[in-house]
């Protein structure tokens, strides 16, 4: 008996996929492993916090499997080219690979929009989102102790970076 694996597609993330975005986000939350956000937000405030552009489902028939988003690091026009990453893919597709072609998907697509660098926070935990990143081209810079609290305990946060060989040269 052949198992058949369903195709990904990348697509557009638009506001009628928010509804399984945000039920993907809420079991990245439950892990405590992906952000200090205790709750996921109403489509507004989801969309006022994201840029407009490079924000991005994984499909499997028509089933969020994954989303990425970038936000900006800052208001300062210097800062302009400088965006953090966001990536989430469900418990259920993980181990496929779908993280992996998202977030290089999200990379082509902030190159194309002028992006030069990436960052990241993720949890020192997070050992799979960290091996994610390494994967697409980021580094750790630092560890960022004791930045926020989760739950009410500290947590340690690494950022990564990824500077591009193609923006901002």
């Amino acid at each position: 008996m052949k198992t058949v694996v369903a195709t990904t597609k990348i697509t557009t993330l638009l506001p009628e996929h928010y509804g399984q975005v945000k039920a993907v986000y809420e079991l990245g939350m439950a892990t405590n492993l992906a952000t200090l956000e205790t709750h996921a937000p109403d489509w507004e405030t989801w969309d006022a916090k994201f840029l407009p552009s490079c924000r991005l489902v994984a499909l499997q028939e028509d089933v969020v499997v994954g989303w990425a988003a970038l936000t900006a690091v800052s208001g300062r026009c210097v800062y302009r080219g400088v965006a953090e990453d966001t990536v989430y893919i469900h418990p259920k597709y993980s181990g496929q690979g779908i993280g992996h072609k998202l977030l290089n998907e999200l990379v082509a697509c902030s190159e194309e929009e002028g992006f030069w660098t990436l960052q990241a926070g993720i949890f020192k935990e997070n050992e799979a989102s960290i091996k994610l990143h390494e994967k697409c081209g980021f580094r750790i810079v630092g560890l960022r102790e004791r930045i926020g609290q989760l739950h009410g305990a500290w947590r340690d946060i690494y950022l990564m970076e990824r500077r591009s060989l193609k923006t901002g040269l």
